[in-house]
């Protein structure tokens, strides 16, 4: 929807494609669903669920037998991030490098995005 011709929405790194593909995998789910809401201190967090199913709204990302479906209320906010996995001695995840987020809390579970995304002209 909001996708340029010939550029994926989000991309995956090969570390997160490969723990993707593994959930998917487990519980044989369609892929996992992105999406953004209200919540935390910086004002947005971003949600993640296993997809049992495509909304044909949903702007679908596929990479390396990894797929993943943008919630269609998402999809200008999480435009042009890459998806990483990381394992570190106290935690393992997913984590989002996002060009559109302007702040993010300490904890790093909220962001705020740049105030240009709900600009029009």
């Amino acid at each position: 929807m909001f996708g340029i011709p010939g550029k994926q929405a989000v991309t995956l790194t090969e570390a997160a494609a490969r723990q993707i593909s593994k959930l998917m995998a487990r519980d044989g789910h369609q892929g996992l669903r992105i999406g953004v809401r209200k919540g935390g201190c910086a004002g947005m967090e971003y949600t993640m669920d296993y997809a049992e199913t495509v909304d044909p709204h949903d702007e679908v990302v596929e990479q390396d037998g990894a797929r993943v479906m943008i919630a269609p209320m998402a999809q200008m906010f999480l435009f042009g991030t890459e998806i990483d996995y990381q394992t570190t001695l106290i935690d393992s995840g997913f984590r989002f490098n996002n060009p559109n987020v302007s702040e993010a809390c300490g904890c790093g579970e909220s962001i705020k995005f740049d105030e240009a995304l709900f600009q029009r002209d």
